[in-house]
């Protein structure tokens, strides 16, 4: 099986292009390496994997890469961490927008060709950004408030757009939503704003590796962004590319949406406290302050995970306490060679 990934040099990417290779696929990958530059990575040299350096919005290059491809994986997308959010409100939409379009427009036209079998979209967790129902099942993202921020209103944009095509063209499709993916790979940014957190300047972005950061440089007591109580699902990127590589497969995923996540919910401090133990071992007190948080912060964040359970037979099943296992030394690493 052939299956093309945008987005594939990306932090979930990189997990996904790992998986499907593992899986015996032949993948290639189109990324412009915007966000974090020429990486190396372990897969380079895969007999089976082919990356091309290419925009993602070049609907002619999309359709030459489809050229034999059975699936699509539209992974593409500017993405960062919360202090995008208002930062680049505007480009967010817009880039994101005609990502999706030329996505679409060239999964069409490959399906329409016959060779293409579906396209796999990646969809986000902010489609529930303002959700009233918890744990947030599938389905409420018809019936919840719209997103407030740009970022999460494009991405509910991107599930329609799923729908629209099906109900046009027949183009087959799968939704799915990641959770808070963490794990190693995050890189700083070129697009990261610089900015104090305490006495510590970090590119802010995502809540484990700025977190570990701090904790690794010594501050005390830790700074947390708003009161600590925001609820999230922290999944582990290798769970998060298996539950993709179901979702791609699985017949009963078929024009089907899915929350793919761990079920266990940690609020902000906790995580804080269980990096500051695996730093600081369990004796040494845990002081906290809190600061200022960015717009768009949601507060409760907490997925339904039972349709993927019961249609995939998939759980998420790493635990935050290995998840910081492979972090914590991985971030410490990162600081000493200056990539972070």
């Amino acid at each position: 099986m052939k299956i093309l990934i945008t987005g594939a040099a990306g932090f979930i990417g990189g997990y996904l292009v790992d998986e499907l290779l593992s899986a015996g696929y032949t993948v290639v990958g189109l990324d412009n390496l915007s966000k974090y530059g020429d990486l190396q990575t372990t897969r380079e040299g895969h007999p089976n994997f082919d990356l091309v350096r290419g925009d993602a919005k070049d609907t002619s290059l999309l359709n030459t890469l489809l050229d034999g491809c059975d699936h699509f994986v539209a992974g593409a997308a500017m993405i960062g961490g919360i202090s995008y959010f208002h930062r680049l409100a505007f480009d967010l939409l817009a880039e994101n927008e005609r990502i999706t379009a030329s996505a679409f427009d060239a999964a069409i036209e490959a399906h329409q060709k016959g060779t293409l079998q579906k396209i796999t979209v990646l969809s986000s967790s902010m489609v529930f950004e303002n959700a009233e129902i918890f744990p947030t099942p599938e389905g409420a993202q018809t019936s919840c408030p719209a997103p407030s921020s740009t970022y999460g209103f494009q991405k509910l944009a991107t599930e329609y757009f799923a729908a629209g095509a099906y109900q046009q063209y027949e183009l087959p499709y799968t939704i799915v939503r990641p959770f808070n993916c963490a794990g190693i790979g995050e890189r700083r940014a070129r697009t990261d704003a610089e900015v104090y957190s305490g006495n510590i300047k970090l590119a802010l972005s995502h809540v484990i590796p700025d977190l570990v950061q701090k904790v690794l440089k010594g501050q005390n007591p830790l700074h947390l962004l708003g009161n600590g109580q925001q609820v999230r699902h922290y999944t582990y990127g290798g769970d998060l590319a298996r539950g993709i590589r179901t979702c791609i497969e699985h017949p009963a995923a078929l024009n089907e949406d899915f929350n793919i996540s761990t079920s266990d919910a940690t609020t902000v401090l906790e995580l804080a406290e269980a990096i500051w133990k695996k730093v600081h071992g369990p004796d040494t007190p845990f002081e906290w302050i809190s600061d200022d948080p960015f717009p768009h912060d949601v507060q409760f964040r907490s997925p339904s995970v039972e349709k993927a359970r019961r249609l995939l037979d998939f759980e998420a099943t790493t635990t935050l306490d290995d998840i910081l296992d492979e972090v914590v030394p991985w971030i410490r690493e990162q600081i000493r060679m200056g990539t972070i």
